[in-house]
Order: structure tokens, then sequence, then C-alpha cells
């Protein structure tokens, strides 16, 4: 039963982000085909952007070039969602947003293991809807899981990454990355 969930889960998460992004791709170039016509805000051509986004919906793509990490990002931290993608924190900005913190979770277990070798000065790239957001890492920090003051708004366009650490434990983390 153990293998047979695991199968399930890999072969859902492939699914899912083969699908998710098709369709981050396909609303990509019809954002890009409305913007040729007239430039509209996002929230125009597509109006289920302007409300909050509900657990599970697409939000975008999160790629750091040097460690070959592509993955879809969709909005909450459930179960459902951060096995099958890297999840988007409620309460913290979104991509585009000034001045915010925008907070993105992913099991060290499989999307986010390659974090393992990021380094100071790596790029990371998060594409959406409203456009395509170059971040660099300055830090890295390993804290324990109720210190959730690492996703406190802050006045600058900041991107918190947060994984559970060690990488290599086995068993519920004690940390976070």
């Amino acid at each position: 039963l153990l293998l047979g969930y695991c199968a399930f889960a890999v072969v859902d998460a492939w699914l899912f982000q083969r699908r998710e992004s098709r369709e981050l791709e396909r609303l990509l170039l019809d954002r890009s085909a409305a913007g040729a016509v007239a430039p509209q805000p996002v929230s125009a051509v597509y109006p289920k952007r302007a409300a909050a986004a509900e657990a599970g919906s697409l939000i975008g793509r999160i790629e750091i070039p040097r460690l070959r990490l592509s993955v879809v990002v969709v909005e909450g931290v459930d179960r459902t969602s951060l096995r099958r993608a890297v999840g988007h924190v409620p309460g913290t900005a979104l991509p585009g947003q000034t001045g915010g913190n925008v907070g993105l979770a992913g099991h060290r277990d499989t999307f986010f293991r390659p974090l393992k070798d990021v380094k100071i000065k790596d790029e990371i790239q998060v594409s959406t809807l409203d456009g395509n957001f170059k971040y660099e890492v300055v830090s890295l920090r390993i804290v324990e899981p109720e210190n959730v003051g690492v996703l406190a708004p802050s006045g600058e366009n900041l991107l918190t990454l947060v994984t559970c650490y060690p990488f290599y434990f086995v068993g519920p983390a004690p940390q976070r990355w």
C-alpha cells in the first residue's frame, strides 16, 4: 500500500505540473495577445485574478536556472497543494506587489530538494500573469518552525522560500530552511 501511495503521489504531481505548465503558457500567450490589442490591467483580462485566489489555483512558476529547478506555484500550503506544486503562503504578498514579502513553501523531499545547493547571489525567477520578476539570494537561514517572522511584510520586494530542514532528515524535520 505504501509503494502504491508513493507511485500515486509521484504520478499525480507529474501530471499536475505538466497540465498547469501548459495552462500557464496558454494564459501568458493570451495575455500577450490581449496586450497587443490594447494594454489592460491583468484583472480586466482575467477577472478571477482580482479576487483572492483559492487554494490550489495557479499563481505562476518559480525557476532557479543554476539548480535547474522549474516548478509551478499554486495558492496555499495545504497537503494537496504541496504534494503537487510549490505553494504561495496565504497572507504574504504576491509576486509584483510593491514592497511585499512573497512567501513560497515546498517539500524538501520533492520540488525544493535542489535548494540544498542554493548559494548567495543565485538568481531566482518568478513568472506570473502580472509579469516576470527576478530575485537574488541574499541570505540563507535556518529557523525554528514557530519563527514565522521571516515571512513578515517588508518595505522591500522580497521572496522568502521555506522548506523543512535538515534536507535528509527521516520523519518530520525539526527546523525550517
